[in-house]
């Protein structure tokens, strides 16, 4: 067995319910991160998919083009950051509470450093009567997609501009989709893949990345 395969073979469980029950309901205080995403899970045909999105490209933003889970800033009414991620849950791709097999469980807080905030990552399972999610606003996300866990058991080297310059970084490319930095780091640290070098530069480690470049 390739050793990427290894890897993924030795990581998370690979069930649904197993990595829901590992974090509970709930969230931090509301000024404990800038920002909330979503790992949106779903059983695929023959396993474990994730559900992201393609940001559309344009000038003004920061993350223009970028592969990225539902998610965004919050907002002075949300009230707290569980709010915050099911908000941007449904503005994005249209999906409510009523399309979750039940409440979005805590992960963690993040540090995205490209962008200079900290971002709390809840995860939740798409329910059975679901409609599909799909973008609600064109000038903000370009195409919603589905991640299988075993795509992340391939890594490849990609240009792209980071906080110190334009240089080659990790990244899945799956179905023209290039998912690298903030997300990918979170990804794999959901399903507890072994930390991985940015080809020389400073180790992509869950517990040691706030001063990383993205």
């Amino acid at each position: 067995m390739p050793s990427a395969e290894r890897a993924l073979a030795g990581s998370a469980p690979a069930d649904i319910p197993s990595l829901l029950g590992r974090f509970a309901e709930g969230a931090p205080p509301a000024g404990a991160a800038g920002a909330a995403v979503t790992i949106v899970l779903r059983d695929g045909l023959s396993e474990v998919e994730v559900l992201l999105i393609e940001r559309t490209e344009r000038e003004t933003d920061p993350a223009s083009g970028q592969v990225a889970f539902p998610g965004g800033h919050v907002e002075d009414a949300d009230g707290s950051l569980v709010v915050t991620a099911r908000r941007e849950l449904e503005e994005e791709v249209g999906m409510t509470e009523n399309d979750l097999a039940g409440p979005l469980r805590f992960v963690s807080i993040e540090h995205a450093s490209r962008f200079g905030l900290d971002v709390a990552v809840f995860v939740g399972a798409i329910g059975p009567t679901a409609s599909p999610p799909s973008p609600l606003s064109r000038d903000e996300v370009a195409h919603v997609f589905w991640l299988p866990r075993s795509a992340l058991a391939t890594t490849v080297p990609v240009d792209r501009f980071t906080g110190v310059g334009a240089r080659p970084v990790p990244a899945t490319v799956y179905e023209g989709h290039v998912l690298w930095g903030f997300t990918r780091r979170v990804i794999r640290a959901f399903f507890e893949l072994p930390a991985e070098g940015d080809l020389g530069g400073p180790t992509f480690a869950p517990d040691r990345n706030r001063d990383r470049p993205e």
